[in-house]
């Protein structure tokens, strides 16, 4: 029984050592949640099957790395980032997709019977 309670008691100073830690580094915990949204968002744009959401999800990547300049204090950088890729180019591609974009229409009574 003495070797599980000290197990358990190991795990939990880990746990509070770790809590402890993320309190005082706050901005370790942002950063690692930005990359967290930027990985699943740049998956989400290979993988969905709609090309419109793929665009959006291609903004959420591009604001992302733009807020990755602001951690490492380039402002300028993530400013220009924001206003070029995300303002300008996601845009463009969104546009280009939803003016170029045909259905293609199957008419039900061509049936060779």
């Amino acid at each position: 029984m003495g070797v599980i309670w000290d197990f358990i008691c190991d795990i939990w100073s880990g746990i509070v050592d770790f809590c402890s830690y993320a309190l005082e580094n706050l901005d370790l915990v942002a950063f690692l949640i930005l990359a967290a949204v930027t990985i699943l968002a740049a998956l989400y744009v290979v993988h969905d099957k709609e090309v419109m959401h793929s665009a959006f999800y291609l903004a959420l990547v591009f604001l992302c790395v733009g807020l990755f300049y602001f951690f490492l204090e380039a402002e300028f950088l993530g400013v220009i980032q924001m206003l070029v890729y995300v303002g300008a180019i996601t845009i463009l591609f969104a546009f280009s997709v939803m003016l170029t974009r045909r259905y293609i229409v199957t008419k039900e009574d061509d049936s060779d019977e």
